[in-house]
């Protein structure tokens, strides 16, 4: 993944979950529950901070 990948954002309100697709033509879908969205959000700062501790990191 990189910072131009197109990611768009459906709520599914009907179901609770929110859909997150990653690309273009051919996307890949991640689908979430409601409840393991802090989870989920938890798990990307967890990443970025292990990356800010990297000495040297040039980063993508």
């Amino acid at each position: 993944m990189t910072a131009d990948l197109p990611i768009r954002v459906e709520p599914l309100a009907f179901a609770g979950r929110v859909e997150f697709r990653l690309g273009n033509a051919f996307p890949a879908v991640l689908v979430v529950d409601r409840d393991a969205l802090p989870r989920l959000a938890q798990a990307v700062a967890e990443g970025q901070a292990a990356l800010g501790t990297v000495s040297g990191s040039g980063g993508e």
